[in-house]
């Protein structure tokens, strides 16, 4: 660097649109730190306490917030909660917390004996268990199935496209955590084992699984002997 240019050193990079934004901002904070003072915060009406407690910076948030913050938490409570026999389930993903774009996360409670169905997705997935007890069942990209029990606090990991299960078991079945490297994975949309059987020819499944393709007079959910 060159002498004449030493003491430009300091300054590089900066204008004077720069200076007036950092004007500004220094502006802002400072009036937003009087007006948490005087009355400009008070809130005569009605307010939901508890919620206001669980994240105080959103109701009073520091001075160094500017422009639009959107909202960086949201709650599974506040989520539509769907409840079948055997179990719920409830997600947060990018469609109600549109800055989690690479993140979705999956609440689920399955009862002893009841299972969520063999299936697979496009997302990998990681879960923790909260409460209880489970037994995950995964089928290998080389035909081997891999099976164990996972209680209280426990991890697994299912790569991206390797059919899985998930069993409670007792004396109370289990609760867990479930994460999506994808924002906008749904719980809803994974490919169940069911829906494949279902879109898959007859001839097909009897040529794979070395099974009978003729039709039967025996009713679907007969329970035979």
């Amino acid at each position: 660097m060159s002498k004449e240019n030493q003491h430009e050193a300091p300054f590089y990079g900066f204008s004077r649109r720069t200076m007036f934004g950092l004007g500004s901002t220094l502006a802002t904070q400072v009036n937003t730190r009087k007006a948490e003072r005087d009355l400009s915060a008070s809130d005569p009406g009605p307010e939901n306490r508890p919620l206001l407690n669980q994240n105080p910076n959103s109701n009073t948030p520091p001075p160094t917030d500017n422009g639009d913050v959107g909202p960086i938490w949201y709650s599974f409570d506040l989520t539509h909660k769907r409840i079948q026999e055997g179990g719920w389930t409830h997600q947060v993903t990018q469609r109600e917390l549109p800055s989690s774009k690479d993140i979705a996360g999956v609440n689920m409670r399955l009862t002893a004996g009841s299972f969520r169905e063999l299936h697979w997705h496009t997302a990998d997935e990681w879960s923790v268990i909260l409460e209880g007890n489970a037994r995950v069942t995964v089928l290998n990209p080389d035909g081997t199935i891999f099976i164990d029990d996972v209680a209280n606090g426990d991890l697994w990991y299912f790569p991206t496209g390797y059919p899985h299960s998930i069993q409670g078991l007792g004396p109370n079945g289990c609760e867990f955590l479930l994460v999506f490297n994808e924002g906008l994975f749904s719980e809803d949309n994974t490919f169940l084992l069911s829906e494949w059987l279902a879109h898959t020819p007859g001839l097909v499944l009897s040529k794979n699984f070395g099974l009978d393709n003729r039709p039967s007079n025996r009713s679907h959910a007969d329970s035979g002997a």
